[in-house]
């Protein structure tokens, strides 16, 4: 198709046949939403169910159980739950199926913007949803125990894996209990607890922590991480291991490092040839230095074989540090230096080697114990100190009184407190201590039911306001991912909180608290399936770890930006910036980028816009040899437009794979011989384009114009069912963002069910589509959206149960493997 045919087709989807017609921009990608139903599309509705819908779908045919012959077209508005279904069928095309006689884009979005009018007017009551009780999830746990009580825990470490639905982990029926998972929340709750009052007397203890590794010292400066500066180290060092070590009293720690390789003095320590500065840095700051390496350690080691290796060793291990109880972050590495061999600048050369750290590192101690300073989690939990016995178990009330509040939600009464002493008194007198006895405490208040489980009542047969406690909860999960702080929780006991004045300006300061970084994190990553990326294991042998992790940054500051940045959500899709260092810029083909850190770029190509030209969306869509289309186009589908395709019917051959005797052929002409088949064409006609469309971004996300594996070039070209063609990347953002209100839909959809944590019913839908019609005025903010959620009736009302579900939709993160049957 030429060029002007293009334009002409773009025109017509967006304008109507016989409107005039001006080329697409830039900045006419997120135009203006009319908001009323064209004259005629009643019309237009009729007309395409009694000429293309009714074909399958009928009382004889049945086609989705589904008989649109038996409905009366003209209250559509009175089975909501069948048009809504279509509403999303249209909106991406899924209807009708691919290879059918397609209906014209703006005969589409007529229909589209008359069912929701119709719909959106007849939904008088207005019904909400019921959510169970539900526990915490894992993620939840950890932030409401490191909030609480000040410990850091890995919950993928202390807890079980979670069931997850379209990628989320809060939704309340999917957060299932059993004997042995309950096990393991009362095992963690004791352990945050040991931790957060640390032992007075403790028991010596010996902790490995591997790192370093590769390079070896025979290589030069572009070698591995060991003989660079690595990200996030002190400037002006390389290599080294960094960990994160919880020390159980204060007292003297000593670093070591095992005999053999831990440091680079293998059978021929070429390493050791240089002398280097070892620093131990502990939270920032310098605790010991050695010297080690030079031709004094290099002839021991040659000359006394192992045992002049393990005396070089010796010289840098045993290093004595005072560090005080808590949990610190340490960094063993060296000060950089040059590599010339002198200061000569005409001799010309380098030293082959410097010494590396291989293993990691051993942490020892404590050595002479001084008790317990005032650590972090001490000052959350010790509100009071007693001087004397007699003011033991008041202070133990008052800690009581002041956690259970915190952990429980709610404000607490003296039965709370009472059940809690008996804990404190058990532990006292066994283990002889007021700390003992706030440990069991501490132990209980994290095994309670009050702070494992959430709940909003129901009234029995009757929707019912939720209570501004219930609201301080759901609203402090929602956005900081724990539980409600001191603010929240005064206001809601004066039932203040409901107040829509007072909620706007909650979730506003709410906002700007570093803890709204859950957002990012524990919903965007979440929608978008970007926390799985270390499950895809590219076979190109220069993508690294260190790659992985600079797509990891670069998604979270994008989204960052864009959603904590008070910008337009749809700029997740259009933005010409994101950020980068000196590595992915190379990935990625920018010119000027130096350095480790990262950095806010202006993108020049525009096929790099947005998260479309993300690596880390293109590394997740792809397998470990290859780029899939089809991953591709069902996540455009699903995570973009919002209507996941459906999955393909049992026991269709969905191997695309070239076989042994097979002759290399590109991606795009493997498939084209899959669509071939009807039954598959029905979804693939649909899925395919928008993969194809991205099939310029390899595997890791750099840009290419050949097919090395088909010797052939790539074809990014796709046309819709719509007969709109597109060219690449740029041409699908422009078609995704055509209409205003589409992405937004998206994104309110995702957040709604992620807030409430359930999925949503049609019945959410009318109540989504004035939230973000209200949230246009403020120029579809993430801040807009969520003001929108948390003032719906949906988020602020609770029905009673109903009857349960056969079954549930629960995403199993369908992770593309290797050997498995891939598209």
């Amino acid at each position: 198709m030429g060029k002007s045919r293009v334009l002409i087709a773009w025109g017509l989807m967006l304008t109507g046949a016989g409107v005039p017609f001006a080329p697409l921009s830039v900045a006419a990608e997120v135009g203006q939403s009319t908001e009323t139903v064209k004259p005629g599309a009643d019309k237009i509705f009729t007309a395409m169910v009694n000429d293309r819908c009714e074909k399958c779908h009928n009382s004889t045919d049945w086609a989705g159980s589904l008989a649109m012959d038996t409905l009366d077209l003209n209250k559509a508005g009175q089975d909501p739950e069948v048009w809504e279904k279509a509403i999303a069928k249209l909106r991406s095309r899924l209807m009708p199926p691919a290879g059918a006689a397609q209906p014209a884009q703006a005969d589409v979005d007529s229909v589209v913007d008359y069912l929701e009018a119709t719909v959106d007017t007849s939904a008088k009551d207005h019904r909400v949803g019921h959510v169970p009780i539900q526990r915490l999830s894992r993620n939840e746990f950890a932030a409401s125990v490191k909030d609480l009580v000040g410990v850091d825990v890995d919950p993928k470490q202390i807890l079980p894996t979670e069931i997850e639905v379209d990628g989320f982990s809060n939704v309340a029926r999917a957060l299932v209990i059993s004997p042995s998972f309950m096990e393991q929340y009362l095992s963690a709750a004791r352990k945050v607890a040991q931790r957060a009052i640390g032992e007075p007397v403790p028991k010596m203890e010996n902790v490995f922590y591997r790192g370093g590794g590769g390079g070896g010292g025979q290589a030069g400066p572009g070698s591995p991480s060991q003989l660079t500066h690595k990200d996030g180290y002190p400037l002006g060092t390389r290599g080294g291991v960094n960990f994160t070590h919880v020390f159980p009293a204060d007292g003297e720690y000593r670093f070591n490092f095992l005999e053999g390789d831990s440091l680079d003095a293998g059978l021929y320590p070429r390493g050791m040839e240089t002398r280097a500065t070892m620093v131990v840095l502990v939270d920032g700051a310098e605790v010991a230095r050695r010297e080690i390496g030079g031709p004094e350690d290099l002839t021991l080691a040659d000359r006394d074989g192992p045992k002049g290796r393990a005396a070089v060793i010796a010289k840098v291990s045993a290093i004595p540090a005072h560090v005080t109880e808590g949990e610190h972050n340490v960094t063993v590495t060296f000060i950089e230096r040059s590599w010339a061999e002198s200061n000569d600048p005409t001799g010309g050369g380098k030293v082959s080697g410097m010494p590396i750290i291989r293993d990691g590192v051993q942490v020892v101690g404590p050595f002479s114990p001084q008790g317990l300073s005032l650590s972090e989690s001490r000052a959350k939990i010790f509100i009071c100190q007693p001087k004397q016995e007699s003011e033991e178990t008041p202070c133990a009330e008052r800690i009581a009184r002041h956690l259970a509040t915190e952990a429980y939600r709610r404000p607490v009464t003296d039965a709370d407190v009472q059940l809690l002493m008996k804990f404190y008194n058990t532990g006292r007198a066994e283990a002889g201590g007021f700390d003992s006895g706030v440990t069991e405490l501490v132990t209980a208040v994290l095994s309670s039911p009050d702070f494992l489980y959430r709940a909003i009542n129901s009234a029995p047969g009757a929707t019912r306001q939720i209570t501004d406690l219930e609201l301080a909860s759901r609203l402090s999960f929602f956005i900081w991912n724990e539980g409600p702080d001191d603010q929240l929780i005064g206001l809601a006991t004066k039932n203040q909180l409901s107040d829509p004045a007072v909620l706007d300006a909650q979730v506003e300061r709410m906002l700007k608290d570093p803890r709204a970084e859950s957002l990012i994190s524990n919903f965007a990553f979440s929608w978008l399936n970007l926390a799985t990326l270390a499950q895809i294991e590219p076979l190109d042998p220069t993508f690294t770890a260190a790659m992985r992790g600079n797509f990891e940054t670069e998604a979270r500051l994008f989204l960052e930006a864009v959603l904590l940045g008070n910008r337009n959500v749809t700029e997740l899709l259009t933005a010409d910036y994101t950020f980068v260092n000196d590595s992915l810029a190379r990935q990625y083909g920018i010119p000027g980028v130096f350095g480790p850190q990262f950095r806010r770029v202006t993108l020049k190509d525009e096929n790099r816009w947005g998260l479309l030209g993300k690596g880390a969306v293109q590394l997740r869509t792809s397998y470990s040899d290859r780029t899939s289309p089809v991953l591709r186009g069902e996540y455009v589908l699903d995570r973009i437009l919002g209507t996941p395709p459906t999955p393909p019917p049992p026991g269709v051959n969905t191997d695309l794979s070239v076989h042994e005797g097979q002759a290399p052929a590109t991606v795009r002409a493997r498939l084209e011989a899959h669509r071939a088949n009807p039954t598959c064409k029905g979804c693939h006609g649909v899925m395919d384009p928008y993969g194809l469309a991205m099939e310029n971004f390899d595997v890791t996300g750099r840009w290419r114009e050949v097919d090395t594996q088909a010797k052939a070039p790539i074809d990014p070209t796709a046309e819709l069912d719509s007969g709109i063609i597109l060219h690449g990347p740029a041409d699908l953002r422009r078609y995704l963002t055509r209409r205003p209100e589409q992405f937004p839909t998206t994104v309110t959809k995702r957040l709604m069910m992620y807030a409430l944590n359930r999925e949503l019913e049609y019945y959410d839908m009318p109540q989504v589509r004035q939230i973000v019609h209200e949230a246009a005025a403020k120029n579809y903010t993430l801040a807009a959206l969520i003001i929108g959620i948390v003032n719906s009736d949906s988020f602020r009302r609770q029905a009673p149960e109903a009857p349960a579900k056969v079954a549930t939709k629960v995403a199993s993160n369908d992770v593309p493997r290797l050997n498995a049957t891939k598209q």
